[in-house]
């Protein structure tokens, strides 16, 4: 009998359908000679310090830093429980330990996720229970019954992803020892008042550094006075365009008088055509996704979705066996997986509208195995889901118009340049314009990009135009833009490479090959470090912009352990873990470095001045979550729960929607606003409310909507005893 360990209910199903294990029982299935079961998640957790000694439940200064000697490990905590067993946790650890001693079972298998974490959630429970029994490995990169029988035919002995997981260890320990350590002292040191901790972590200091530089950036930042000339030229046909004047490769000018003294003496408004270049261009469709580039599109084009959001619905994709492995960091497939990926273009374009478009090939841009890092780019599975809900649509459909994009005929547009002259030697310089027309949509009409012709009139060399207007614009320098979630994941996952080109997709071919491993976080875990970030306050969000909090800023500019705050210091790190998951580092060399950094930094900040970053009063009652309520009539952003009413969360840029919790109105009915209601009246634009009260007492029920009246510009009540 085999026992397959996996590290979620939903996986364990998905493989015991694929080989025919049909009896379910209590944390487990059984059949044909298997048993399957799972975990949820981590059901360990290692001990707190306090676990270890008694006395570090009580903070004090003189008890860090403390670095165990032996790690140890628990079974987790509840999330609403603090210092009590999970009780889910701790029962299916007890059939987990109960089926691995069991007589019958001679093999165990670990089938967690294929990577770092899958390694340790899988290795733990076996090292907690330790079975004397053979221990395997499955590894997959995704759940489809055809791939489950081929890596049930393909079994690795557990021992050979020790690599794999000490780089699982350091990472876990080396965020113990930093986080316990420094977070403990951090706290005591800068922090006034009990609650939350002053939190220091190895990834969320570097992550916060790039927000805090970026707002710097932008609160130093000097506007200039800039002037372009602009020309109006009309052919002989008399067809206009515009060009704009340029003088020693410049087009921007800041002496405006010079400008207009320049059209002031101009007298011979002729000119005619220098230069002319004509060019037919491709545009290849952007890369296959990986897990931030996907994280990325999705939340800079859709209202309210977060990376952490955009990870957690790939996640019930793969698990629903639609999509391969969400959390890569590849842009390109495996060279091995190209007749499996012929089937599944076949499966996915079965109704789709370009079908007769599609054309598979085995382009090096899509299949290349030197640019793939343990899985590859992130692609539908030949399982076609039937149905989804509206959020797993919107992931699906990138994933899988991805996919299709890269098997559709080439985007093509025409280029057109040209450079004129005024005949008058005013003008030294010469005017240029550029004009665009698509030829091909190709994969365009996939990714449903609309492209912009900019048509010029034809023209040839030598060709008489006349300048019918001459004007000088003026422009004013603009400030870097604030961080987006999109821009900050593309800058932790190559620590700051290729920043200039944070905003396009030009630079993915470089991005994904950038030396493997040198980044902030891991694809799996830098949408959780923006969560957390915003959690324990250090950031906060403007619309989809990510700003500094005045305890962020205090944090930065206070800390003095700054090697934290630095990118390169933290990529190294990273990059020593993945080196120790390719045998070219060790593990006990790596966690001796760090124990070694932390026993310095906690030197260094007992060493520091007394300094607050974060004070916490008690008497503050906690503010309450402000989860969206849906969009705002007005302009679209979320409307949130305040503390006397539900308003528009983008009020600073002055936005005046809000529904008042103390409505006059709905006070003589004996009604209050609430959650529910306002939910309703943003969703389908009325409410149907119970139990109101007539002016005699009577009881009735009635459909509400809340209405604005254009003239007043203000928003009142209407009721209906019908729904339209």
């Amino acid at each position: 009998m085999k026992l397959i360990l996996a590290e979620k209910p939903s996986v364990a199903k998905n493989i015991a359908d694929a080989l025919k294990v049909k009896q379910k029982k209590d944390g487990y299935f059984e059949g044909n000679n298997f048993i399957v079961t799972w975990a949820f998640g981590h059901l360990l957790q290692l001990y707190d310090a306090k676990d270890y000694d008694a006395k570090l439940s009580r903070w004090n200064m003189n008890y860090f830093p403390f670095i165990p000697n032996e790690f140890r490990y628990k079974v987790k905590e509840a999330s609403n429980k603090k210092g009590q067993r999970d009780s889910g946790a701790l029962k299916q650890l007890q059939i987990i330990r109960t089926l691995m001693k069991r007589a019958d079972v001679d093999t165990i298998i670990s089938a967690c996720d294929y990577d770092r974490e899958g390694q340790i959630i899988g290795d733990c429970i076996i090292d907690y229970i330790a079975p004397p029994k053979k221990i395997c490995r499955l590894l997959l990169n995704e759940w489809t019954p055809a791939e489950i029988h081929r890596g049930m035919g393909n079994l690795l002995q557990n021992n050979q992803m020790k690599p794999l997981r000490d780089a699982g260890i350091a990472r876990q320990w080396t965020d113990w020892i930093i986080g316990i350590n420094l977070t403990s002292v951090a706290t005591l040191k800068y922090q006034k008042g009990r609650g939350k901790a002053l939190n220091i972590g190895r990834v969320l200091l570097p992550t916060l550094k790039i927000i805090y530089d970026r707002d710097k950036e932008i609160e130093t930042f000097i506007p200039e006075n800039y002037y372009k000339l602009i020309a109006t030229f009309t052919t002989k046909t008399k067809k206009s365009f515009e060009a704009t004047y340029i003088e020693n490769k410049q087009e921007k000018f800041t002496d405006k008088t010079a400008l207009e003294q320049m059209i002031a003496n101009i007298t011979n408004y002729h000119g005619h055509v220098v230069d002319m270049q004509v060019e037919q261009k491709k545009e290849f469709p952007p890369y296959l996704f990986n897990l931030s580039n996907l994280q990325g599109y999705i939340t800079s084009r859709y209202k309210g979705w977060t990376s952490d959001k955009v990870l957690k619905v790939a996640q019930t994709l793969y698990e629903k066996k639609w999509i391969t492995y969400p959390r890569t960091a590849s842009t390109a497939l495996d060279e091995s997986l190209v007749s499996k990926t012929a089937k599944v273009l076949q499966a996915v374009t079965k109704d789709f509208p370009y079908k007769d478009e599609v054309r598979f090939s085995k382009s090096k841009r899509i299949f290349n195995s030197s640019k793939v890092e343990s899985h590859s780019a992130i692609i539908p599975t030949y399982v076609v889901p039937k149905r989804l809900t509206p959020d797993q649509e919107i992931v699906y459909s990138a994933i899988k118009n991805r996919f299709i994009s890269q098997f559709m005929p080439i985007a093509e547009y025409e280029e057109t340049q040209l450079k004129l002259k005024l005949l008058d030697q005013v003008c030294k310089g010469i005017f240029y314009c550029k004009g665009r027309v698509q030829l091909q949509e190709g994969w365009k009409k996939v990714e449903q990009i609309q492209s912009k012709d900019l048509i010029l009139p034809k023209l040839s060399i030598g060709e008489q135009v006349e300048a019918t207007n001459l004007q000088v614009t003026d422009h004013v320098t603009k400030p870097p833009k604030y961080h987006t979630e999109k821009t900050l994941l593309r800058i932790m996952e190559t620590c700051g490479k290729g920043k200039k080109d944070e905003e396009s997709n030009v630079d993915e071919e470089y991005l994904g090959s950038v030396l493997s491993g040198f980044s902030i976080g891991t694809p799996a875990t830098r949408a959780e470090t923006i969560k957390k970030l915003k959690d324990v306050g250090y950031i906060s969000n403007q619309q989809k912009n990510l700003i500094c909090t005045e305890t962020g800023k205090r944090l930065v500019e206070t800390f003095p352990v700054t090697e934290l705050f630095n990118l390169d210091f933290t990529g190294r790190l990273e990059k020593s873990l993945a080196d120790i998951e390719k045998r070219k580092a060790n593990l006990n060399d790596f966690l001796q470095f760090i124990s070694s950094f932390t026993n310095q930094a906690v030197a260094r900040i007992k060493e520091d001045k007394d300094t607050l970053i974060k004070e916490v009063n008690k008497n503050v009652p906690p503010t309450p979550r402000r989860d969206p309520l849906g969009p705002c009539p007005l302009c679209g952003n979320q409307v949130i729960e305040g503390k006397k009413g539900f308003g528009c969360s983008n009020w600073k840029s002055g936005c005046t929607f809000v529904v008042w919790k103390n409505d006059k109105f709905l006070a003589t009915m004996k009604k209050k606003v609430t959650k529910t209601l306002v939910k309703s009246l943003l969703k389908n634009k009325v409410a149907f409310v119970k139990g109101l009260t007539s002016k005699n007492g009577k009881k009735f029920n009635a459909y509400l909507t809340y209405e604005r009246n254009e003239e007043k510009n203000m928003f009142s009540w209407k009721m209906s005893f019908e729904k339209n």
